[in-house]
């Protein structure tokens, strides 16, 4: 087992199987040292939509349970990287974390959301997992999910 998978069972997560793509993309690519994930739901550990994390910031979704669907997504990115890699240990860090949360348009604090993501991937990688990230609010997401995370990450 990996050091981040080390961690990360120390903190109580473990891996989920990763989601499987819905429509004609792929769950991930590698080009040279990087490694690029496509956007990840809240799904939780079991692979099913908690009812709290459906809907919209600002709506019917509470800023406890948007920060813990962004970390539901940050999950199923290192879910999507060990996939790609076969080890979590070849990920040399953490470059980027691209967030879009589904809100109503007067929903302000997108980036404190977001920190569920960019928390738990510092909480997995130590020092190589502070990246650089955008934050979007946009009007709906897949399955009526709160939010969605993309990484991308430099590999060995």
């Amino acid at each position: 087992m990996s050091d981040i998978e080390n961690r990360l069972r120390e903190a109580g997560i473990v891996l989920p199987a990763p989601v499987p793509p819905v429509a004609n993309y792929v769950p991930w690519r590698i080009s040279g040292s990087l490694l690029i994930i496509s956007g990840q739901v809240c799904l939780g550990t079991d692979g099913k939509l908690a009812e709290r994390h459906k809907g919209k910031l600002g709506g019917a979704v509470t800023m406890e349970a948007g920060v813990e669907a962004a970390r539901f997504c940050a999950i199923n990115v290192l879910a999507q990287a060990k996939a790609a890699l076969g080890s979590l240990d070849r990920l040399r860090g953490c470059l980027r974390l691209g967030g879009f949360i589904a809100a109503t348009p007067d929903f302000i604090p997108l980036p404190q959301v977001m920190n569920g993501a960019s928390d738990l991937m510092v909480e997995a990688l130590g020092e190589a997992g502070k990246h650089a990230r955008s934050t979007i609010g946009v009007p709906v997401l897949p399955l009526d999910c709160a939010v969605e995370v993309e990484g991308m990450f430099e590999i060995a």
